[in-house]
């Protein structure tokens, strides 16, 4: 268990180093949420509240720096934000939630580790009924847990070569955006209630994004605290599975 105290601190780091790879950065925050034994109830959005300002600060920075493809994003985007808004009004059991959600943190571990291959040439056209259904898959996944979906896009665009590293990263800050946007609306519609210190939070993840996003942006390496961060993933994803 951390105190709710330390948060806003862990928060910085945790949205510096989301945001460096074009992230929201809600499967982290959930993580620091499960280790200080907050509610499912309340980490959900929460979670998603946090994504908005992170990963739309990450996406402006890559857009900025003329990262940004239209045709890595909207064949996900159509069919994930739909998903998304029908996953969100999902209420699962406290048990089986976090056994959910701690095998979401596990992939998110794989994402920090990952290293992909700087080699962008021969990049390929999206497969669009590949992307449709991917995009309907992440994004329902996304609406139950509270999450962006961006930790499994992003790998997913480099991996079939359908995008270079920074491009991805601006589309899956883009994809992590909308999707935790759909989310927020099914969650309102139910009853909205973030955690009542939603305020200092989203300005310690605003603040850590902004870091984050300039340090991406120039390829700074941050690949040492990524390592922490996957270590304290882990310990998160073994407490709610176990």
């Amino acid at each position: 268990m951390i105190p709710v105290e330390l948060i806003p601190l862990l928060l910085i780091i945790v949205a510096f180093l989301y945001s460096s790879v074009g992230h929201g950065g809600a499967s982290g925050y959930l993580a620091l949420m499960a280790l200080a034994g907050i509610a499912p109830s309340v980490m959900k959005p929460t979670a998603l509240i946090l994504n908005l300002f992170v990963a739309g600060t990450a996406f402006v920075a890559y857009y900025k720096a003329g990262y940004f493809r239209w045709r890595l994003l909207w064949p996900f985007a159509l069919t994930s934000m739909p998903a998304a808004y029908f996953g969100a009004k999902i209420s699962l059991n406290p048990v089986t939630y976090k056994i959910i959600l701690g095998i979401c943190l596990l992939f998110a571990v794989g994402r920090m580790l990952y290293k992909p291959k700087k080699n962008e040439e021969s990049l390929r056209q999206v497969s669009l009924p590949i992307a449709g259904f991917t995009g309907i898959i992440l994004g329902f996944i996304s609406g139950i847990i509270g999450i962006g979906g961006g930790i499994i896009l992003s790998p997913l665009l480099i991996l079939t070569r359908w995008a270079g590293m920074k491009e991805a990263a601006t589309a899956s800050a883009g994809f992590i955006l909308l999707n935790s946007l759909s989310g927020l609306i099914a969650l309102y519609s139910k009853g909205f209630l973030p955690d009542e210190n939603i305020a200092k939070w989203i300005l310690a993840a605003f603040f850590g994004g902004i870091l984050g996003s300039y340090t991406g942006s120039f390829k700074l390496s941050v690949s040492g605290l990524r390592y922490v961060l996957s270590g304290v993933l882990f310990l998160a994803a073994f407490k709610l599975i176990f």
